[in-house]
């Protein structure tokens, strides 16, 4: 007699539905950010409670940099089970926390990170721009829907400075971000 095992968790679930976004999952996994802390905001007796999530990621382009983005997370049992749709309220800080040194050429606007927001369609992502005349770094995180666009957004800036006395020679965002 054949068994069937039906049991599939959320994971799983999300992988098999994906099928032909195991390209942009494969981008998601390999650039996890780091979470700082996570602090609650609402209270919900007998599920997990919704969250406010602190997390940093290193730009992967460019040495020296990294960012901090804050973001809500649904609770409940849908939170619970990956099948909230999460709100686009993100916040986002960037900071020079080295010597700034840019791997190769970028073009203006490339994905810095990105990470999905629900089961299916929205995403959050963080792109990276050049404002070469004050040689600063501009990043701007935002999500969407393959629908429809969001207008909630936060930009940040970080200037290329030297980092040190061994540090004299600043690289020109304009030279590696057309």
């Amino acid at each position: 007699m054949l068994r069937v095992d039906w049991a599939v968790s959320a994971a799983d679930l999300g992988q098999v539905l994906a099928g032909p976004f195991t390209m942009e999952l494969a981008f998601e996994r390999k650039f996890e950010p780091d979470l700082i802390f996570r602090r609650s905001t609402v209270f919900k007796l007998l599920s997990p409670n919704d969250k406010l999530a602190t997390y940093a990621v290193d730009d992967p382009e460019i040495d020296g940099v990294a960012c901090h983005f804050t973001v809500p997370e649904k609770g409940g049992f849908k939170g619970w089970l990956g099948l909230a749709e999460e709100v686009s309220d993100i916040s986002l800080a960037c900071r020079q926390i080295a010597p700034i040194h840019f791997k190769h050429k970028l073009e203006q606007g490339d994905d810095m990170f990105r990470q999905r927001r629900s089961l299916f369609f929205k995403k959050m992502q963080i792109v990276r721009g050049c404002d070469a005349k004050r040689n600063v770094l501009v990043y701007m995180v935002y999500s969407d829907k393959l629908i429809e666009g969001s207008p909630k957004n936060s930009t940040s800036s970080v200037p290329v400075m030297p980092w040190g006395a061994a540090d004299a020679a600043v690289q020109k965002c304009g030279e590696f971000i057309q």
